[in-house]
């Protein structure tokens, strides 16, 4: 059977469940990011379409792409599909051997795309290119983009990290010194209390079960707990450290520091956080809505994380840049991924703001970016890192684990009995990937 065909067997049926995970998720239409060129071929020149998720990175990746035209005179069309369509058009696309030529890759889905050789092989294009520095990149982020056979499958685009940001507005009101390097999960938890007012017009904070990677894990690792093990067959969920550290989350919701699981259900943290309506989060870099607001414009700012018996740690993450291995222009294909993944462009990506780049020394330009903030801070949260938790079937075992969470969220279950129930769940689903 044609491997395109195979790959309706996936149980690739989950991917858009997840919320935004990680590294954009901005909604939006497309754009040509040069001239129409014509149609695809075969010895490296015409036309490539490029598939994306996130609207605020697509002007400063339309220049990019317009410098690569430029140089090669290969046309470049980019096409934006919100997070939560993308998985679906990249199903499909799968499916039916229309995937994109170039295309955004997640620690997500990789392995899955990668299983079934739905990605090309970059190795020995790798190896003879004089541009392509794999060496340069964090060596996590390298090894989640390889195969099982240790190919090549894409190259890092971005690293991600995770930060606090906080209203000053709110600080002020309640005579509260703003969040630093000196703060720990304790000085978190007092703030939060005393931000929180009575009338219900302002909670401290905010964490939502679906949202693993910006909050909860974050904490189990400065706790010293794990989600899953390094040989990606046993769940880290049962471990005493994971489960106190979601017991301070249990904490958090007992002081009354967080809106009701109703709020939390129907809002996402941003919107809370925008209107004033929470007065810390946990954001990831890649929430480029906030540099925009209006609102955190002028009342917010953003810190390095709090910290646990000396760990200040941010699950990191990154995109990665990808070629279908069966498109009919993988020669010009290839030549684009050399061209993102170079020291120039990577530079360039963080000089134009789009994001935070994952070639070594170039995300300076990412924080001088923004006059309003303190982007220093994700940056600096790059000093202690955990890479994104994940195994082959990444999807099934978050999806299960965010479900649980919700009956500790709502005070159905004790945040212990949940814990164990994820982990008696997720081994099953580890074991299943074997």
């Amino acid at each position: 059977m044609n491997k395109w065909k195979r790959v309706a067997a996936l149980a690739l049926a989950g991917v858009t469940a997840l919320g935004m995970t990680a590294c954009g998720g901005n909604t939006g239409g497309g754009s040509d990011a040069a001239a129409d060129g014509g149609a695809g071929s075969s010895d490296g020149t015409g036309e490539l379409t490029v598939a994306i998720w996130d609207t605020y990175q697509e002007p400063g990746l339309k220049t990019i792409m317009e410098g690569f035209t430029e140089q090669t005179g290969i046309q470049v069309k980019l096409q934006v599909t919100p997070w939560d369509q993308y998985w679906t058009m990249m199903e499909a696309g799968a499916t039916g051997g229309t995937l994109p030529d170039v295309f955004w890759m997640h620690s997500n889905q990789v392995a899955k795309y990668a299983e079934y050789d739905l990605l090309l092989d970059l190795s020995d294009k790798i190896a003879a290119s004089e541009v392509t520095q794999m060496d340069k990149f964090p060596q996590e982020l390298v090894e989640l983009y390889q195969n099982k056979d240790g190919k090549q499958v894409a190259i890092p685009k971005d690293v991600d990290t995770v930060a606090l940001w906080y209203n000053k507005t709110a600080f002020d009101e309640a005579s509260l010194s703003y969040p630093d390097e000196t703060w720990t999960w304790d000085t978190f938890r007092e703030a939060a209390k005393t931000l929180t007012k009575e009338d219900g017009s302002q909670y401290g904070t905010v964490l939502n079960p679906k949202s693993n990677q910006e909050t909860y894990y974050n904490l189990i690792y400065d706790w010293g707990g794990t989600i899953i093990s390094d040989d990606k067959k046993t769940s880290g969920w049962d471990d005493p450290k994971t489960i106190e550290a979601m017991e301070y989350i249990e904490d958090l919701i007992a002081d009354g520091s967080m809106p009701p699981y109703t709020t939390i259900a129907e809002n996402e943290a941003l919107a809370l956080f925008e209107s004033g309506k929470v007065a810390m989060c946990m954001f990831g870099s890649w929430q480029s809505d906030l540099l925009s607001n209006e609102y955190v414009k002028e009342n917010c700012d953003v810190a390095v994380l709090p910290a646990k018996d000396g760990n200040r740690i941010s699950i990191y993450n990154g995109l990665g840049w990808a070629a279908a291995a069966e498109g009919s222009n993988t020669e010009a294909a290839w030549k684009l991924l050399e061209y993102l993944g170079s020291e120039e462009a990577q530079k360039q990506q963080a000089d134009l703001g789009v994001t935070m780049s994952a070639y070594e020394g170039t995300s300076g330009g990412f924080v001088e970016k923004s006059e309003n903030f303190n982007l220093q801070a994700y940056v600096d949260m790059m000093e202690q890192t955990v890479i994104r938790p994940y195994s082959t079937d990444t999807v099934v075992g978050e999806n299960m684990s965010q479900e649980k969470l919700v009956n500790a969220w709502n005070g159905t279950s004790s945040m212990a009995d949940v814990c164990k129930e994820i982990a008696a769940g997720m081994n099953e689903s580890l074991q299943n990937e074997q």
